[in-house]
């Protein structure tokens, strides 16, 4: 099957585009998109990898879902178009990046220039049906997307993984953490950042500061 992804992660990911279960998964996916308004665009699927080659990656962020709601999904988790308003935990996100790292709060909540820079922004499922928060879970994304990070932990080194919340920081065991580095939070939604779980992690500042001791470049968050 022909998936129109990045040319460095569709080398990487060859075999899985080949497994069953992938099949099965194209033909739910395919089929969810002709009958339902679904998210992202189909041809912002695997934009996450289409803005972070495999070789650039230096960050690893994990989301579940993508947004369900109309125009807010761009294939990034965390990541909303130009233009549409920034949803709870984005807010709560870059609300953490002003006071961390002393950036002024964006307009845009497009995260696009953060992929640009080797920060993958990966959701655990990459497509959902509009209005319906998990409607594509367990159908195969997640097995694929597992595969990800696998291969990232394996074929790469001195990479950041942030996992915020009790679902990301499940994917800790498929890192190596005696080569990557991990840091971990509650997650940016109001529920968890209210009760005193996500701000003052500092996790930009932090991140900043692995890159620099191995020498990398800094995110401009």
């Amino acid at each position: 099957m022909n998936v129109t992804i990045e040319p460095s992660w569709k080398a990487k990911l060859e075999n899985e585009f080949e497994q069953p279960y992938f099949q099965k998964l194209t033909q739910f996916v395919k089929q969810e998109y002709r009958n339902h308004t679904c998210y992202p665009k189909g041809q912002d699927i695997f934009a996450a990898f289409d803005h972070c080659p495999f070789y650039g990656t230096k960050v690893v962020i994990i989301g579940q879902d993508p947004y369900h709601g109309p125009d807010q999904a761009n294939g990034l988790c965390f990541s909303v178009k130009d233009g549409i308003p920034h949803p709870p935990s984005l807010v709560n996100i870059f609300k953490e990046i002003k006071t961390d790292v002393e950036q002024p709060y964006p307009k845009s909540g497009n995260l696009e220039r953060w992929a640009q820079q080797g920060v993958l922004l990966l959701n655990a499922t990459l497509t959902v049906r509009a209005h319906q928060a998990g409607s594509h879970q367990k159908k195969g994304w997640e097995q694929f997307t597992n595969a990800v990070i696998r291969t990232v932990s394996m074929q790469q080194e001195g990479v950041v993984f942030l996992l915020w919340g009790g679902f990301a920081k499940k994917k800790a065991s498929l890192i190596d953490q005696s080569k990557h580095h991990i840091l971990t939070s509650g997650h940016p939604s109001p529920l968890s950042a209210n009760r005193g779980l996500w701000f003052g992690n500092q996790h930009f500042s932090k991140t900043n500061q692995l890159l620099a001791q191995m020498g990398k470049p800094l995110i401009s968050w």
